[in-house]
């Protein structure tokens, strides 16, 4: 075992054993983390539960300000209480084996404890922020929860259950009135009857005659948006899931945008590319037990993160990685599609996501480092990612069983990122990675898409960009090896290393050739800046597909137009953020010009 900055496992043999002062501090220690995570989790409440007044009062730049607060609650707190039990242990008790016994106090106050899932995380990260991700096993760390299968009990009831001989109508009226806004609903009654007609012609007015409605009591915000989510009980006891998108008009009333009711639909809300949502909830492990109800194709990772609980969904996602591992046995590859200039990507063929390590050298045309690199992917997970920028989790000291490695990838890794691998007989630890879902690199997906996916796919990846940049992100580099394309077949940004705000860009149109050379010469006649941006290069470099350049300049010319980057940035500039709608067109009740 390794010595530690802090003390040797030898120091903890010296006390003697049955000590009073011992279990007392190892008591003391683990009410200590255990406080330090109610005042982190406490704090993120409070954040949270603002998010109706940001709302209500339609301030859009506090609530991306609250979204990245929130965020850094979680490492702000794992740090005070690192270096408090520093201070109190010193030498004489820091070392792995009496954190080992903390641990065991530790899951005693957890017993009856309703948040102990997301608690036994903030223990895994303090012990790897003390012991700098070190010696990371199953003894030391909650690598599997003390308490699989206990759903701690809601403090209040988690949902509401709405049910009319009435008819539906009556039923979403009851459902609107007690809804927690203040605001005034623009037209209740219209509302109601577009939620109902869209109802009953999915699923038939009788079964809709007879529906009850389950909704979750609290609101779920995210950017512009709060959704109400709950399901359907049809009398036949098929339940469906329901989520119904709330907005505000210009003069702060509020309408139903849209009513989604298939789970493929609803999935899409809850997608890896969007912001995390606030909603308030005192007792996670409840809430994602009723979502998973809701979208049985979501994972435990997929729904913590996506209600903001993004560091226990890194545990979860670790978690359902082992068990994949445990019920598979093909070998890790290099990923398909062209080589990154500052990644090595690899994956599982077997496993929905990719690993991507940090190289040591970049191509010579990428001017940054690796702290460059981590400083990007810190700025998407804290951004308002529109649906277009995959989330990532962060992994330190990540061990994979060297039997399962094949040997291109080992050699690729050992050639290209040397600094970030420790190498066993038995073992690859890989200091730092990223792992990410896995989807099909576009330029990989337009090589073999059919003229309908084409047209789809390029439109969608117009769409991408458009907004990415009313969202404030310039991808920079806009290759199409850069994006993927998911299985709802929407198009999504992954190779961070070269974004930049919108407003950090110069966005410039060519100048006209002084004389007839200087179009014929290998450098340009005008100068070009740190910042600069000519979007009329583009279309040079992006298309070389003359079926891609046709769909391209039917659906998104707009994008060569330096005009329109700089009409985007002034409205960036001038704190208008537009409407990014997690669904499609045709879901939405109240069409967007009628509240222009």
């Amino acid at each position: 075992m390794q010595e530690d900055s802090l003390g040797n496992d030898n120091d903890y043999n010296n006390i003697s054993e049955g000590s009073g002062m011992t279990a007392a501090m190892e008591q003391l220690v683990a009410h200590s983390i255990l406080q330090g995570f109610d005042a982190m989790y406490g704090r993120f409440l409070d954040v949270t539960a603002g998010a109706q007044d940001r709302f209500e009062n339609q301030d859009w730049l506090s609530v991306h300000q609250a979204l990245k607060q929130r965020i850094s609650f979680y490492d702000h707190h794992v740090e005070l209480v690192s270096r408090q039990i520093q201070i109190m242990l010193g030498r004489q008790y820091a070392n792995r084996e009496f954190l080992t016994a903390v641990k065991s106090s530790y899951e005693d106050l957890l017993l009856d404890y309703p948040r102990y899932d997301i608690a036994e995380s903030f223990f895994n990260s303090v012990y790897c922020r003390i012991f700098e991700h070190r010696d990371i096993n199953r003894d030391k760390l909650f690598v599997h929860s003390s308490q699989t299968g206990r759903i701690a009990p809601y403090p209040t009831a988690l949902t509401r259950l709405y049910q009319s001989e009435n008819g539906p109508h009556y039923l979403f009226e009851r459902m609107m009135d007690e809804t927690p806004f203040t605001l005034n609903w623009e037209d209740k009654s219209r509302d109601i009857g577009l939620i109902v007609a869209r109802l009953e012609d999915e699923f038939g007015a009788p079964a809709m005659q007879k529906a009850r409605l389950e909704l979750i009591k609290e609101p779920f915000y995210r950017n512009k948006a709060a959704y109400l989510i709950g399901r359907l009980l049809l009398e036949n006891n098929t339940q469906i899931p329901l989520v119904l998108p709330v907005l505000t008009t210009e003069n702060r009333q509020l309408y139903v945008d849209a009513c989604l009711c298939h789970v493929d639909d609803v999935s899409i809300v809850f997608g890896f590319a969007r912001s995390y949502f606030m909603v308030y909830a005192p007792a996670p492990a409840a809430l994602v037990r009723f979502l998973s109800e809701l979208l049985p194709n979501k994972t435990h990772a997929e729904l913590y993160t996506a209600i903001g609980c993004q560091k226990h969904g890194k545990t979860e996602l670790y978690r359902e990685f082992l068990h994949h591992l445990e019920h598979s046995d093909d070998k890790f590859e290099l990923a398909p599609g062209i080589k990154g200039m500052v990644m090595s990507v690899f994956t599982l063929p077997s496993y929905g996501f990719v690993f991507k390590v940090i190289k040591d050298k970049f191509a010579p045309q990428k001017e940054m480092n690796r702290a460059t690199v981590k400083e990007k992917y810190q700025l998407v997970k804290e951004h308002d990612r529109v649906g277009r920028m995959a989330d990532t989790q962060e992994y330190r000291n990540f061990s994979f069983d060297r039997s399962r490695f094949s040997d291109t990838l080992l050699e690729e890794l050992k050639r290209e990122a040397p600094s970030s691998l420790i190498v066993t007989d038995k073992e690859i630890m890989i200091k730092h990675l990223y792992i990410e879902r896995r989807m099909i690199p576009f330029n990989l997906y337009i090589e073999q898409a059919n003229d309908e996916d084409l047209r789809h796919a390029v439109d969608e990846y117009g769409k991408a960009i458009k907004q990415l940049a009313a969202a404030n992100i310039f991808p920079g580099d806009m290759l199409f090896k850069n994006f993927g394309v998911t299985r709802h077949k929407r198009v999504v940004f992954y190779d961070y290393d070269e974004i930049s705000y919108m407003t950090e860009i110069n966005f410039r149109r060519i100048p006209p050739p002084r004389f007839p050379e200087d179009e014929l010469s290998a450098e340009p006649w005008y100068s070009v800046g740190t910042n600069d941006v000519f979007p009329e290069e583009f279309r040079t470099f992006l298309l070389i597909n003359p079926k891609v350049r046709q769909l391209f300049d039917e659906l998104h010319s707009d994008l060569f137009d330096p005009g329109y980057w700089q009409h985007l940035q002034s409205n960036i500039q001038q704190g208008q953020f537009e409407d990014v709608f997690p669904y499609k067109e045709k879901h939405r009740l109240i069409r967007a010009q009628n509240h222009s």
